[in-house]
């Protein structure tokens, strides 16, 4: 009993109440989160597309313009893609963010196909706008969907560092064995979109290996959110929070 008080108490540091969604631009939602040396802001704008705001660092993850018109929104300082599919990889949402000194950091397939950025491989870390970035594995691993993403593409998974906090961004992928490998990790996103990544036994699964204080499960599409929370309603250590991103 006291080792759950003590989980529950470390999640509610970490967190705070979901705050200024108007100050982003088209009323998109965000968290906020004390990082230790500073506040993180994370906001939810659509299916992948987020953005997090570190010491007035923007950093852009699989920006699209389907979600987002992002000429109302900040430059970016660092854009990490994902991988090469056009919910992730958009030229033109890019172009509008870009600015003198913008970091692309993306896949090699990623990059070929984009023509230019700068290709960061499997567990190598790079240093920019404030925090550290490592690339980690994105594949399916379920029999007839390993087409959709392949692992020899060597698609991207991102671990961002910021602070004292460590956000997993896990791309589209199913449960893979190198999800065991990641150190400590406070805030994960879980793509739960059938039939291309996980369903919700998958990311509940992949949670209990993760162990994040808090689970955004992303890029969900019309799959039931409500199924993920009740399969982890045993494991209170984990906080479930749906946000607009399907």
């Amino acid at each position: 009993m006291a080792k759950l008080a003590l989980s529950l108490a470390v999640v509610c540091a970490l967190s705070t109440a979901p705050g200024f969604a108007q100050s982003w631009p088209e009323g998109k939602d965000s968290d906020r989160f004390d990082a230790g040396q500073g506040d993180l802001e994370i906001a939810f704008l659509g299916h992948g597309s987020l953005v997090l705001l570190y010491k007035g660092s923007y950093i852009y993850v699989d920006p699209v313009s389907q979600y987002a018109n992002f000429s109302k929104y900040p430059k970016a300082d660092l854009i990490l893609v994902t991988h090469e599919h056009g919910d992730h990889l958009d030229a033109g949402a890019i172009a509008v963010l870009s600015k003198n000194g913008t970091r692309i950091i993306l896949p090699e397939a990623s990059r070929q196909k984009l023509g230019k950025g700068e290709a960061l491989g499997h567990n190598h870390t790079v240093e920019a706008a404030g925090v550290r970035v490592m690339a980690v594995p994105a594949y399916n691993v379920t029999p007839n969907r390993t087409g959709y993403h392949p692992k020899d593409r060597k698609d991207n998974g991102y671990v961002i560092t910021a602070g004292s906090l460590r956000i997993y961004i896990a791309g589209d992928t199913e449960p893979i064995p190198e999800m065991a490998n990641l150190d400590p990790i406070d805030i994960t996103f879980l793509p739960m979109n059938q039939p291309y990544t996980m369903t919700p036994e998958q990311a509940a699964a992949s949670a209990r290996v993760i162990k994040p204080k808090i689970l955004y499960p992303y890029h969900f599409g019309s799959t039931d959110t409500a199924a993920l929370q009740k399969l982890l309603a045993a494991n209170p250590e984990i906080e479930v929070r749906i946000r607009n991103l399907q």
